[in-house]
C-alpha cells in the first residue's frame, strides 16, 4: 500500500462517502493493519456526540451543528448570509467514517477527530467510479485509477481543512507509530501533498457553535443514510447473526424484491397479480441491463422501481419503494427528535434549516417517475358518498382486452374440437391431412401406412364461461349482473365479481373483480340470468353461469375455461340441454394475462372516461 503512505506512519484509507461497500473495506482493512491510532475527517467538537451516538447503533442519529451568522467564517457566501443552516455528521452503519469510529470502539483504539473547525461548511463532491468495483479491484488499486482525474479544488475553505489535517497528522505522528487515516477520496492526495510540505502553516479554527445529536424520524432516513435503508437493515442484521455480508450490495436487489412481493401480496389480496420466481428472475435482469446501460454496476433506486414498474406495474413498484425505504427497525428516540428533507432538517432545537452533510457522498440525481399511489380512506369514502347507482358503464380499453382474450378463446376451442372429430384410416392413394404416426407405428408390422382425415366444419361456437375462481364463495362475489352490448363488437356479458364499491380508485371510478363471467358473441339480449327464476334450479354459481350459456347459446358446443376440468354434474347438466362442454384449462393462459383481465373497472357515467385513464393503471 505504498500508494496510500502519507508519512512513514500514516496510512490512508481513501473511501467514497455514504458506501456501503466502502464501509466493508475499511472495516476489513483496519481489522488486518492493527493500527494504533485512527484519525477521521471530523472537527473535534463532534467528538463527544459523535462517539456517543455510535455506541448507539444499529439506532441511527445525526449531530447536527448550527451556523453561527456572525461573520467569523469570513469567507461565507453571499447568498447564504443570513440564512438558517446547520451542518451535520450521518451516524450511519453503512458509512465508512462510522464504521471505521465502530471498529476502534470495539477493538480499543485510540481515535482522534482531525478536521479544522468551520463554521459554516462547504462539502465537495464529485460523481466518482461505482465502489462496486472494489469486489474485484484492492483499495489501492481504486484509489490509483481514480487519482488522474482528480482536480485541486479553488475553495478556500477546503484548501484550509487539507492544512489542518495535514498538520493534525504531523503532531499525531508524534505519538503513534501505525496511524490510519480514513478520508474522502477527493481529499487524500492533497492531504499527503501538504503533509510532505515543509512550508507548512497551520490554519486559524472558526468560533463554532456546540453540535447536538438528533434521532431521525424514520420516514427521513432515506435523506440521511447513504445506502437505502432496507438495504442497511441487511448489513446490520448479518452483522448480528454473523453471517457473510461481503456481496449485499447486489443481494440486497434480489431481497428488496422478494420483500415488495410478500408486501404487495398481502395488500392486494386477490388482486393481487401472480409474481412467480421466473418473473422476478427477468426483472432482475431488466435492472441489471438498465444499470449497465447508466454505466454503474449496482442500481439506484430509481432503477429498481422503473423495472418494477415496467414489469409488475405500479402497485408493486410502490411496494419496491416503500420496502427499500423502510429500516425495518423500532427506533427509540435517544435524542430529540428531527425531520429530514431534500438538503433540509428540521427540530425544534433548530427550526427549519438548509442540511449540509460533513461526510458528503457523490452527488444526487433526482429522476421523475410517475407511479398512481393508493387513495386515503377519506379520498375513497368522499367518492362512495357522490356514486350515483343509476348511472353505470365500463372502460373501453377493458372491453376491447376481454373481447380478443374471448376470441382467443374460441380460437382454442375450435381446435380441441378439430383435434377431437380427427378420423385415421388407411392410406390409398392420398396422404389427406398428413401421416398418423402413431397409428403408422402401432401398426408396423402390417406395413401399412395411416393417414389422418380432419372434417372441413370443425364446429362453431358462440358463448364462452370463464371461471376464474371455482369454487367460488357467494360472500366473496356479491355483485352478480348482466351488461349488455353497447355496439355489434362487444358480446353479451354476465358475470359475478367483488362488490365494486369497495374499492374506488378515483372520482367515480371504482373496481371489482370478476369471479367468473359468461360471453355471447355476436350478442343477443337476455333476460338478467341472476334474476330469472327459470335458472334458480342451479346450486352454485358456476352451474348458474353453465345452464346460462346451455339455454341462450345456439351452437351445440360451448367453451369452458376454468381450472380444472369439468366434473359430472356439470357434464349432465350440459347434456340435459343439449350441449357439449370444450374445456380448456386456464393454466394454458398466462397468469399475467389472466390476473389483468380479471380487474374490471366500473365507471359512473360515460363522461369518466375522459379521464379515467389517468386513475387506472395496469
Amino acid at each position: 500500500m505504498d500508494l496510500l503512505q502519507i508519512g512513514p506512519r500514516v496510512t490512508a484509507l481513501p473511501v467514497i462517502h455514504g458506501s456501503a461497500d466502502f464501509a466493508w473495506e475499511v472495516r476489513r482493512l483496519i481489522l488486518q493493519m492493527q493500527p494504533d491510532c485512527l484519525a477521521v475527517p471530523l472537527p473535534p467538537s463532534f467528538a463527544r456526540p459523535v462517539m456517543e451516538a455510535v455506541l448507539e447503533l444499529p439506532q441511527p442519529a445525526l449531530v447536527a451543528q448550527r451556523v453561527l451568522n456572525d461573520g467569523s467564517d469570513g469567507f461565507g457566501d453571499s447568498e447564504d448570509e443570513g440564512k438558517a443552516e446547520a451542518s451535520y455528521v450521518p451516524i450511519d452503519p453503512c458509512q465508512p467514517v462510522i464504521a471505521a469510529l465502530r471498529v476502534a470502539l470495539e477493538e480499543r483504539i485510540p481515535f482522534r477527530f482531525i478536521d479544522l473547525e468551520t463554521n459554516r461548511f462547504r462539502p465537495l463532491t464529485r460523481v466518482l467510479p461505482d465502489a462496486y468495483a472494489l469486489k474485484k479491484a484492492s483499495l489501492e488499486q481504486f484509489s490509483a485509477a481514480v487519482l488522474p482525474f482528480l482536480r485541486r479544488s479553488s475553495n478556500r475553505q477546503w484548501q484550509r481543512r487539507v492544512a489542518e489535517m495535514a498538520w493534525q497528522l504531523r503532531e499525531l505522528s508524534i505519538d503513534f507509530k501505525n496511524i490510519a487515516f480514513v478520508t474522502g477520496l477527493l481529499e487524500w492526495p492533497y492531504v499527503r501533498e501538504a503533509f510532505l510540505n515543509q512550508g507548512l502553516e497551520r490554519p486559524e479554527p472558526n468560533r463554532t457553535a456546540e453540535p447536538q445529536p438528533f434521532t431521525p424520524e424514520a420516514n427521513s432516513l432515506y435523506f440521511l443514510f447513504g445506502e437505502l435503508p432496507y438495504v442497511t437493515a441487511l448489513y446490520e442484521r448479518a452483522r448480528a447473526e454473523l453471517e457473510d455480508d461481503s456481496a449485499l450490495s447486489i443481494d440486497s436487489v434480489k431481497h428488496v424484491l422478494i420483500e415488495a412481493r410478500r408486501r404487495y401480496m398481502q395488500e392486494e389480496g386477490k388482486r393481487a397479480r401472480k409474481i412467480p420466481p421466473k418473473l422476478l428472475a427477468q426483472c432482475l435482469q431488466y435492472i441489471r441491463n438498465l444499470t449497465l446501460v447508466e454505466r454503474c454496476f449496482t442500481p439506484q433506486l430509481i432503477t429498481i422501481a422503473t423495472a418494477a414498474k415496467q414489469m409488475m406495474g405500479d402497485s408493486y413498484a410502490i411496494q419496491v419503494l416503500e420496502t427499500a425505504k423502510d429500516y425495518g427497525r423500532l427506533i427509540v428516540p435517544c435524542y430529540p427528535t428531527a425531520r429530514m428533507g431534500i438538503d433540509s432538517i428540521a427540530a425544534k432545537e433548530l427550526g427549519l434549516v438548509k442540511g449540509v452533510s460533513r461526510l458528503p457522498g457523490p452527488p444526487l440525481v433526482w429522476s421523475n417517475l410517475e407511479l398512481l399511489p393508493r387513495p386515503s380512506r377519506a379520498q375513497q369514502a368522499d367518492w362512495q358518498q357522490r356514486w350515483n347507482p343509476n348511472t353505470h358503464c365500463s372502460w373501453p380499453p377493458e372491453d376491447e382486452t376481454i373481447e380478443n382474450f374471448r376470441q382467443a378463446v374460441f380460437d382454442r376451442a375450435k381446435e380441441v374440437l378439430g383435434t377431437d372429430m380427427i378420423k385415421t384410416e388407411k392410406f390409398t392413394s392420398s396422404i389427406k391431412d398428413g401421416i398418423d404416426i402413431r397409428d403408422t407405428l402401432r401398426n408396423w408390422h402390417t406395413g401399412e401406412l395411416y393417414v389422418k382425415v380432419m372434417p372441413p366444419n370443425r364446429g362453431k361456437l358462440d358463448c364462452a364461461v370463464m371461471l376464474f375462481d371455482s369454487p367460488a364463495d357467494p360472500r366473496d362475489y356479491p355483485w352478480r349482473t348482466t351488461w349488455f352490448a353497447e355496439h355489434p363488437n362487444e358480446s353479451t356479458l354476465a358475470f359475478y365479481a367483488t362488490n365494486f364499491l369497495d374499492e374506488p380508485i378515483g372520482p367515480g371510478i371504482c373496481m371489482a373483480t370478476y369471479g367468473g363471467a359468461m360471453f355471447i358473441f355476436p350478442p343477443i339480449s337476455i333476460p338478467d340470468i341472476w334474476t330469472d327464476r327459470d335458472l334458480d334450479f342451479a346450486e352454485t354459481l358456476e352451474e348458474r353461469l353453465i345452464s346460462a350459456a346451455c339455454i341462450y347459446s345456439r351452437c351445440r358446443h360451448i367453451a369452458l375455461v376454468s381450472p380444472g376440468p369439468p366434473g359430472i354434474a356439470w357434464k349432465r347438466l350440459a347434456k340435459h340441454f343439449g350441449k357439449t362442454l370444450v374445456h380448456l384449462p386456464l393454466g394454458r393462459f398466462s397468469d399475467s394475462t389472466v390476473q389483468q383481465l380479471r380487474m374490471v373497472h366500473v365507471l359512473n357515467g360515460k363522461q369518466v372516461r375522459s379521464y379515467a385513464a389517468h386513475f387506472i393503471r395496469k
